[in-house]
Order: C-alpha cells, then structure tokens, then sequence
C-alpha cells in the first residue's frame, strides 16, 4: 500500500495509543504467507483494530464498518454495537459518549489504513479495493465476529468475508490463505496459526462453513495453549464478566468427550 498523506491529528493520536496501549509480544509470525493472505482474529473490543494498525508485519489492511467513517452515521452504530450490553438505565449517557466520539472516529478511520465494509450495494466497493490492495501486496484484517458466542474464546464468525477469495480467485486465478490470529491482551500476545487456503473447486457455502470454522478452532487452539489468561470478549460488557481461558489439557479432554 502506497503511504498515504495523514493528518496531524491523527498522527499525534497514534502516538499516543501506541505509548499507552499493550505492546503485543509476536508469536508465529512464521506461519505468515510470503504472497499477501487474509488475517483474520478475535475482536477483543478496541483492542484488536489497534493492535491490528500497530503491530501487523508487512504492508496491511483493515476492515472496518462504514459507518464509523462518517460522524453522522457513527452515533447510531455506537448505540446499536458499542453499547448494547450495558444496564438501560445507564444508556442515556452512552448516547452522548456516541455524539462525542463521531469526530473522532471519522479522523482516525478515514486516515488509518482500513477499507469500509457496508451492508448495501457499496459492498462490492469493499471487495474491489481488498482486491486491489491483495493484487498490490497488502494484506487483509478482518474481525468478523457477531454476538452469537462460540465457545469462551471467541464469537462465531459472520462468514461472507470468505467471498473475498472467490472474487480474488475470478481476478488472479489465485487461492488466498486465511490465517488465524489470537490476541490476548492481559498476556500481551499476539499469536498467529497456520494457514487455511480456499479451495477454488469446492462450493462457496462449503468453504464458508469450513475456513470459518477451522479458524474459529485455531483461534481457540491458541488461546488455550498460553497460559490461563482473562480473555477480552468481543462484546462490550463488563469487566467482572470477562470469560478466563482453560489449560490446554482440559480443553483436549473436552475435544475427545473425556
């Protein structure tokens, strides 16, 4: 991806969240593909689009909801999805926290490296520029969890994302790997698994059903590997609430219905 010119703002910004956030300890970055690939992880709230603009290897993308690129249209998202889990009586001052942070999502989505996705027909200029970048060497991010709960992991994933290697096959007669990526941010890790390449011969909704799932597994297969941690769910809800991941023996015993 060819750097883009930044506002200030946003780069005074950026300077700051790298300062205070988590700085995230790499782990599998062996199994990155050389040619770009698809990244796909758990959400963990904020936590995973910073980590993901900060600490990614290589030349990158994410993407992001439409709407938080436009402050208008940012004040209903936060209250459809920032705040949802949170008491009703407390959702009146959720709403102004909606109105406050419309600017500031609009200048730091609209100059962070993201692609937004919409639920109309300006889709396919989601997929055109995610095209465009693979085919120029950049890869994809995708946080494609919903609030329907997996395991104590992750959320199930939304799984039409998995199009975007159909459409990248039609462009290049290329298959794109997808790889798994768990962020624990209480360990301060960031892990990344082996890669799922789409299967250009298989049915659409076969392979939708399998890379979503096998990355779902992976993602949980990582996590449960490092030691027991807070996991950071994809919800907003609070912290007491937080799910703690298992040991990896337990988690096996569970897999073979011990």
């Amino acid at each position: 991806m060819e750097d883009k010119k930044t506002d200030w703002r946003y780069r005074v910004i950026r300077w700051w969240v790298r300062l205070l956030s988590p700085h995230y300890e790499l782990s599998g970055t062996e199994n990155l593909p050389e040619e770009p690939c698809v990244i796909v992880g758990n959400h963990c709230q904020i936590y995973g689009p910073i980590a993901a603009e900060l600490y990614t290897p290589g030349r990158h993308a994410t993407w992001c909801d439409g709407e938080v690129l436009d402050r208008k249209e940012t004040v209903e998202y936060a209250n459809r999805n920032f705040w949802v889990m949170k008491p009703k009586e407390t959702l009146w001052f959720y709403n102004i926290i909606s109105h406050m942070i419309g600017p500031l999502c609009e200048l730091i989505f609209n100059n962070a490296n993201t692609i937004g996705v919409y639920r109309d027909t300006r889709l396919i200029s989601t997929y055109r520029k995610s095209i465009s970048l693979l085919q120029n060497g950049s890869s994809i991010i995708i946080f494609p969890e919903c609030y329907d709960e997996y395991n104590n992991i992750v959320y199930r994933f939304q799984d039409r994302f998995i199009d975007l290697a159909r459409f990248y096959y039609k462009k290049t007669q290329k298959e794109l790997d997808f790889v798994p990526m768990y962020l624990a941010p209480y360990l301060k890790k960031m892990c990344y698994g082996k890669p799922i390449r789409f299967d250009a011969e298989a049915p659409i909704e076969e392979e939708r059903e399998r890379i979503s799932k096998a990355l779902m597994d992976s993602i949980t297969e990582m996590a449960v590997s490092l030691p027991p941690h807070t996991v950071v769910p994809y919800p907003n809800i609070s912290r007491r609430l937080y799910p703690k991941s298992i040991p990896l023996e337990e988690y096996n015993d569970k897999k073979e219905g011990i």
